[in-house]
């Protein structure tokens, strides 16, 4: 029995791939600091996980509608409202387990092959796997690191055609950190308002910025009706493991959405979705502390990365990831990512892992203490020191 052709355009996400190795090392007595995976290496707020045991203790772990619980659904509407200076409805809501159903049943219910679908490169790994495998054609568009990890708008615009059916915006960026301005939202709305196509907006990082806050094209005038909003609360709210996300979409495309997840899901897990209300309602002290924490760490490493021979690290404006330029070391990404994890115990990503034109870059997220980022520089200046001695030996013998 053969697996179907679709299948073989499916993707990986490299940075659980390196954990695993990162793993296997440790069990051989390695020392290893985990900058791979991209995850708050915070606890969820108490008040979040009271709220949860309550819920389990009154029976809240039945199933729920598909679409989510009413309650849920209009405080994220009343959210998304007031952070994006839009008005949406809980009509518009669909909860689901985690954001990366919002990317597969937005392009499931939108793509077939011959269109095509421009977005970042480098960028999340799954919109190019996703892509593919609904059978259309993906369109990268190089982030620019002069520009912030921003896009050459002229060629953005030379990306358009008539084949184009889905826009994926992503800001703040994993993995660049890189946030877009509100011009360049402008602009690219100016060139999509008219056009028959869809912006799907990753704004899972929307809480974790370190200037202005993060701008969505959703908006933009003409735009709040053919723009998907994904977001959720595994990174502002560190509950990766809980497994619950959202999209704000076009009413047009709701009815698609809770079909294909009433096929694929029934429902999210009820008791997680009333630690998501709490979560939203209850304090938000827990969330700036933690940007805060992020911004300190941030600032210091990025020092470091700035302070080493061959690399060069732009100051990310958002999300927990410094995206290094190692051009200069004479190293290419994925072998110098695999020469760190194994010989420095430095686990990161390799730019590639992101999409072709994250080669000349590394990943590190710098959701890891302040002490363990530190020594991450140390053992790496420590590597790339001894392997420039190696060459200057080599070119002299």
């Amino acid at each position: 029995m053969q697996l179907t052709s679709a299948m073989s355009q499916i993707g990986t996400e490299t940075a659980f791939e390196v954990l695993v190795r990162a793993r296997q090392l440790e069990a051989q007595g390695k020392s290893i600091i985990h900058l791979e995976i991209g995850e708050p290496d915070f606890d969820t707020p108490s008040h979040i996980r009271q709220a949860a045991k309550a819920a389990l203790d009154e029976g809240w772990t039945h199933y729920g509608p598909t679409q989510g619980l009413s309650e849920l659904r209009e405080a994220i509407a009343g959210y998304v409202s007031c952070t994006r200076a839009i008005h949406v409805g809980p009509g518009s809501v669909c909860v689901v387990p985690g954001g990366k159903p919002v990317i597969f049943f937005s392009m499931l219910a939108l793509l077939e092959p011959g269109d095509e679908v421009i977005y970042p490169n480098p960028s999340f790994p799954i919109y190019e796997s996703m892509i593919r495998y609904c059978g259309a054609t993906p369109v990268p568009v190089p982030l620019l690191e002069e520009r912030g990890f921003a896009f050459d708008l002229d060629l953005f615009r030379s990306r358009l055609s008539d084949k184009t059916k889905m826009v994926i915006l992503n800001s703040p960026a994993n993995p660049t950190g890189g946030v877009l301005s509100r011009e360049d939202l402008s602009t690219i709305a100016g060139w999509l308002r008219n056009r028959d196509v869809v912006v799907l907006s990753d704004e899972i990082y929307s809480r974790i910025c370190y200037g202005a806050e993060a701008a969505s094209i959703a908006a933009e005038p003409g735009m709040l009706d053919k723009t998907i909003i994904l977001d959720g609360f595994s990174k502002t709210y560190a509950m990766t493991g809980w497994r619950i996300g959202y999209g704000v979409f076009p009413p047009f495309l709701v009815d698609a959405v809770n079909k294909l997840m009433v096929n694929s899901n029934s429902c999210t897990a009820s008791f997680t979705q009333r630690a998501a209300v709490a979560a939203l309602s209850g304090d938000q002290t827990p969330v700036d502390e933690m940007v805060s924490e992020f911004r300190r760490r941030r600032d210091a490493f990025v020092a470091e990365l700035n302070s080493m021979p061959g690399v060069r690290c732009a100051l990310p404006e958002g999300a927990f990831y410094a995206f290094a330029n190692i051009e200069q070391t004479g190293w290419r990404s994925r072998p110098l990512a695999d020469a760190l994890l194994n010989e420095a115990g430095v686990a990161c990503l390799s730019g590639t892992a992101f999409g072709r034109y994250g080669e000349g870059y590394l990943r590190f997220s710098y959701a890891n203490s302040l002490e363990n980022l530190l020594e991450a520089a140390r053992r790496i200046r420590r590597f790339l020191g001894q392997e420039a001695e190696k060459a200057d030996i080599k070119r002299l013998q």
